[in-house]
């Protein structure tokens, strides 16, 4: 039997292998790590921006992905996030058809196979051009729900290219602040509530003085909220700055 411990020296399919065999914490694990992924499936073929808390078309993508778990077979040949992404689309198609009453157009790895072209480089390059103007557009829409999410922060985009800490160590240590913001309950709840840091209180949790703290409290709110959405190509983009 191979420990949970070593899941990460595994390869994807042979984790979905174990899953397969009963081992639910590897399936948990997936279901979780692979929402960036899935929520990308979703969004090609809606078009649009998907929100994984908002958007019923991605909880359509998650059951879709924990059924590929289930029904994948390495010996086919295909990778298994190919299978998955192919599990995905159809899944989320047969749904809006279902819902709406109407068809929608297909992206263009599903409606085409790389054999059908001769030269497949000519594929690879179209799908990586659709592949960018996806991201850039749900990156677009995260951008715009942050906006209208820190304005009920009373805070701007414009304010934070004010305030933002210069130095990259300075900015790291606020994000430190934030997660330890979000990841404890009563703090938390009580920056929902109250739309701001609770700097008396957070004095008690981390090592940075009342001063910094002060000085950085926009920065580390707006870090809070990033933390508490699921922005998916937010938190991608932002890991350069430790989140």
């Amino acid at each position: 039997m191979i420990n949970y411990q070593f899941k990460d020296t595994l390869s994807l399919e042979i984790q979905v292998g174990l899953v397969q065999d009963g081992n639910q914490d590897i399936r948990n694990d997936l279901l979780q790590q692979y929402r960036p992924f899935i929520a990308k499936a979703v969004s090609e073929v809606c078009k649009r921006y998907i929100s994984p808390t908002r958007d019923d078309e991605f909880s359509v993508g998650l059951v879709a992905f924990d059924v590929a778990i289930f029904s994948y077979a390495a010996e086919k040949g295909s990778s298994f996030l190919s299978f998955a992404r192919l599990v995905i689309k159809r899944k989320v198609i047969d749904y809006i058809r279902k819902e709406k009453g109407k068809g929608i157009a297909l992206s263009l790895d599903e409606t085409y196979h790389d054999e059908n072209f001769e030269n497949p480089t000519e594929v690879m390059a179209a799908k990586a051009i659709y592949q960018n103007k996806t991201d850039h557009w749900n990156r677009r829409e995260e951008i715009s729900e942050l906006q209208e999410k820190l304005a009920e922060y009373k805070l701007s985009f414009e304010e934070l290219t004010i305030v933002s800490p210069k130095h990259k160590d300075a900015r790291d240590s606020a994000v430190r602040v934030a997660r330890i913001l979000y990841k404890d309950e009563q703090l938390r709840e009580y920056v929902v509530n109250k739309k701001k840091v609770p700097i008396k209180a957070l004095l008690t949790k981390v090592d940075v003085s009342k001063k910094t703290l002060e000085r950085n409290r926009k920065f580390i709110l707006a870090m809070f909220i990033i933390l508490s959405e699921d922005y998916i190509y937010l938190k991608d983009y932002l890991k350069g700055v430790g989140l």
